[in-house]
């Protein structure tokens, strides 16, 4: 902590330790509710959740932390990151009554289980009167917390700090070009790729993604991979980083893509500097810049001739199938371009389409001009005009998520800012030719220094300036794309 010097700060941090040591219980009974919680512990595990997180309420709004807070004069900008991201929390907790806490977290707990017997049965009528319930929370959230213009800037904001309706229109305001490279470039691939069918060994391919793991650098020693319906990663601190994946038994490029994905959010966590530990800024700074970690590593760094050619002999040995394929072959595969059903499957080029509809449908969920029982028409209707498909059934439609079940509205859009901020760190941050040769240890050394290091110290804009020496700019996305996928 010898970044933090003013004593009013030091004490702060002092007091912080209790709530980040409650947060990392909830981390932990968050991750283990997704992978081995029996089903009918659902209940009980909302009552506990709820309760550790009225305590964290009680700790960040007690008058004496508040005074504290209000009163610091911090002396350098990580002092200044740790005010400004307790005064965000502390806003948090004293607009929201400790009985929406408590029901939001019973509500949520009950819904995840729920969500998962509804996409079980792809039937949406079954989480439909839950979701509803959802809804109506968030719309109270919103209202508590405040806004200025649209009652969905409130929910945008607690995921990505200074995101709002307007920002969001500016943002895809570049989606019909999207939408008209996407026509573009799926004339040029195959609607199916052999490999596609391919089926294979689980305990292979875990070994194929521990190793293309260890080899990019992920610390086994501070982090382990399971498996849960939706692949997620969890942070409890600076040595105990958890990802999941799923396993499906073909199409080997889901579960290592997705490995690969889960990746780029750990190291992000894992890379924040020591001296920011048990801080309120040892965190990623927002979920827009945490995505453009996993989704740099995942798509520009994952889906690469680069990479094909520096694990093809690992992946033949764990996938003795692909002997009948070459490099190329293996590539075209990785980066296959045709209209997709589920968000976490779509290619690259059309996966901004993907977080354009459900914006477009939490946004009217949340003002009121969309009905929860309208969803599943809606999200059909609107999936075939930005995509040019449409559903057989919710769970290929609008089951397929788990956000929902969370009460995590507001937290789509920051797919699409990192998304675009992949291209932006490609291109400004010199990344390309260490892409092109597969330097790994380069690639995390640069998103290290620039962007990993600082965790929360700075808010999402300042630091995507700092880092690559411009505001956030949809335009380097396409002409990413346009150079990988039309050259």
């Amino acid at each position: 902590m010898e970044a933090v010097k003013t004593p009013e700060v030091r004490e702060l941090v002092r007091r912080y330790r209790d709530i980040k040591s409650l947060d990392y219980a909830l981390s932990l009974l968050g991750w283990d509710m997704e992978t081995y919680m029996p089903p009918g512990a659902s209940r009980e595990r909302g009552e506990v959740r709820g309760n550790l997180k009225t305590q964290m309420q009680r700790l960040y709004t007690h008058p004496e932390f508040i005074s504290l807070v209000e009163g610091a004069r911090p002396a350098n900008d990580v002092e200044r990151g740790i005010i400004r991201v307790l005064r965000r929390w502390i806003k948090f907790y004293t607009r929201l009554p400790r009985e929406f806490i408590e029901e939001e977290e019973r509500t949520t707990a009950e819904a995840f289980q729920v969500w998962r017997k509804a996409k079980a049965r792809a039937d949406f009528g079954v989480f439909r009167p839950v979701l509803e319930r959802i809804v109506e929370l968030e719309r109270r959230k919103a209202e508590y917390l405040g806004y200025e213009d649209h009652p969905y800037d409130a929910l945008l904001d607690i995921y990505e700090e200074g995101l709002t309706v307007k920002k969001c229109e500016e943002m895809f305001s570049v989606v019909p070009e999207i939408s008209d490279l996407f026509r573009r470039v799926r004339e040029r691939y195959p609607d199916r790729h052999p490999l596609e069918e391919e089926p294979y060994d689980e305990i292979f391919l875990r070994r194929l993604i521990e190793h293309v793991l260890t080899e990019m650098g992920f610390d086994f020693s501070r982090g382990r991979v399971d498996t849960s319906p939706h692949p997620f990663t969890v942070e409890m601190g600076l040595h105990d980083v958890r990802i999941t994946v799923r396993f499906e038994g073909r199409d080997f490029r889901r579960a290592l893509m997705a490995a690969v994905h889960e990746f780029g959010h750990a190291t992000y966590e894992m890379n924040v500097s020591e001296d920011l530990w048990m801080t309120p800024v040892q965190t990623g700074v927002s979920l827009g810049v945490h995505e453009s970690q996993s989704r740099f590593w995942e798509n520009v760094v994952g889906r690469s001739r680069a990479f094909v050619g520096r694990f093809r002999e690992e992946m033949t040995l764990a996938l003795p199938f692909l002997r009948g394929h070459d490099a190329e072959d293996i590539y075209t595969y990785l980066t296959l371009v045709r209209p997709e059903l589920l968000r976490v499957e779509a290619d690259e080029v059309q996966y901004v389409l993907h977080v354009y509809l459900r914006y477009r449908l939490e946004k009217g969920l949340i003002e009121g001009s969309i009905g929860v029982d309208e969803l599943p028409q809606i999200w059909n209707d609107t999936m075939e005009e930005l995509i040019g498909i449409r559903p057989s059934n919710d769970s290929l439609g609008v089951l397929q998520d788990i956000h929902w079940a969370h009460a995590s509205i507001g937290y789509f859009p920051t797919y699409a800012i990192g998304t675009m901020l992949t291209a932006q760190y490609y291109y400004r941050l010199g990344l390309r030719d260490a892409v092109g040769r597969a330097d790994f240890s380069s690639i995390m050394a640069t998103l290290g220094e620039r962007i990993h290091r600082w965790g929360a110290v700075y808010p999402p804009r300042e630091l995507v300036v700092r880092a690559t020496g411009e505001e956030f700019n949809p335009r380097h996305f396409l002409r990413y794309l346009e150079e990988k996928y039309l050259s």
